[in-house]
């Protein structure tokens, strides 16, 4: 993960782009773009996927960045694509007609559903009984058979969880408690074949020795499920979970020590287990930046405010996880006005955008250096939850550039 070499790629860019708008009318616009390494990208992927032993695969979520320019290139270093919607499988089947899927997440329309098993998904991963009596229906009323997995909602304890997608109450999954009626549903069932479970009661999981102690609690309670459901071999799909730390760059998780824990669990618990994880985050975060202009720098009650061209409808991250998103400055030193250049030095600022809303917030009394008007704010680990996840549209703003290296 060589964010250094990532964001320099973005920096060069927007020097060029910098550098046009000086001689071309056509370009006047701000700079404002997402930058993307698709080199980065890809040997990150091929490392991290290649460091997993042989009894667990990965799948790419798509939900962290479903661009067809990035799935390209993720789409060889991994054994398939999880997809929570139809549109989403869609996407997969563009970039490759072929290439496995699962499908998952709450609320699944009849639609999608049919429409999944039409499709040819390899799995679905079902949230609740009513869901799994659906799914055998539309399955025998198509005549068309399909592997589940059923999401398990697992009572365990997380207290070093900052998300948490079970182990209390929430909509993901079903209760422990509803196994013998699922297992009563799928024995009379031809269409619909039990393989295993989805457990996925954490994200943006830092600490690895962690993540492993839950992976063996994840495996030793399918492991005694299986005489249940007369499987032999079990499926255990652990999610995607594992984070990237936004606040100390230099500590982000130790994929090293978690590969060779998993190498470990395998000769000790995993006997007769296939591990899958569906990582989105912790592959292409790293290989995304988002920069921007300064397009005006003024106080307001003693505090220094930075307006930067775009916002949070480009790139919420920031403002949904509540964090102050890390970034560096760019300099530029042309300054085309004949009046004083504003700037401030030495002092904290709030980064925020053009949305008339206080909300529109990047990163909150942060110290700089030196900052002024026409310089470029860079900021990093962008490549995930940014742009997907951003309400594109809202005051009809210009969208960012997309650029890839």
């Amino acid at each position: 993960m060589r964010m250094e070499a990532w964001a320099q790629a973005a920096k060069e860019w927007a020097g060029a782009r910098r550098r046009l708008r000086r001689t071309s009318a056509e370009t006047s616009e701000p700079v404002c773009a997402f930058v993307y390494d698709l080199q980065g990208l890809k040997k990150h992927v091929s490392d991290t996927v290649g460091r997993l032993p042989a009894y667990c695969r990965m799948y790419y979520a798509m939900k962290a960045n479903s661009d067809a320019r990035l799935l390209t290139v993720i789409r060889p270093g991994v054994h398939g694509f999880e997809a929570a919607s139809i549109g989403e499988v869609r996407k997969a089947r563009e970039v490759d007609p072929d290439v496995p899927v699962i499908f998952g997440g709450p609320g699944k329309t009849d639609e999608e559903l049919q429409q999944a098993l039409r499709l040819g998904v390899e799995r679905i991963h079902v949230e609740s009984l009513h869901e799994l009596r659906r799914l055998c229906y539309f399955a025998d009323t198509l005549g068309l058979d399909i592997t589940i997995l059923l999401r398990i909602n697992l009572p365990i304890e997380l207290p070093q969880a900052t998300l948490q997608m079970g182990g209390r109450a929430t909509q993901f999954g079903m209760q422990e408690s509803e196994l013998h009626e699922a297992a009563a549903i799928l024995a009379g069932q031809n269409r619909v074949r039990m393989a295993g479970f989805h457990l996925h009661n954490i994200s943006n999981q830092l600490d690895a020795e962690a993540h492993l102690k839950l992976m063996e609690q994840y495996i030793t309670w399918s492991r005694h499920q299986r005489e249940l459901f007369g499987l032999s071999k079990i499926i255990v799909n652990a999610g995607g979970g594992i984070g990237v730390n936004y606040r100390q760059l230099d500590r982000q998780f130790d994929w090293y020590r978690f590969t060779e824990g998993l190498q470990r669990l395998g000769r000790e618990h995993a006997e007769g287990v296939q591990l899958d994880f569906e990582c989105g985050r912790y592959l292409t975060a790293f290989c995304g930046v988002y920069v921007t202009e300064v397009l005006d720098i003024k106080r307001n009650y003693n505090k220094a405010f930075a307006i930067l061209r775009g916002g949070t409808q480009h790139f919420r991250l920031p403002v949904s996880w509540k964090h102050n998103h890390p970034f560096e400055v760019v300099p530029v030193e042309s300054w085309p006005f004949p009046f004083p250049r504003p700037g401030i030095e030495h002092e904290k600022v709030t980064l925020v955008g053009q949305l008339c809303t206080p909300k529109d917030v990047f990163a909150t009394d942060e110290p700089v250096r030196r900052l002024q008007c026409g310089d470029l704010v860079l900021f990093v680990l962008a490549g995930a939850y940014g742009w997907t996840i951003s309400h594109h549209d809202f005051l009809s703003h210009p969208h960012p550039d997309m650029v890839y290296y």
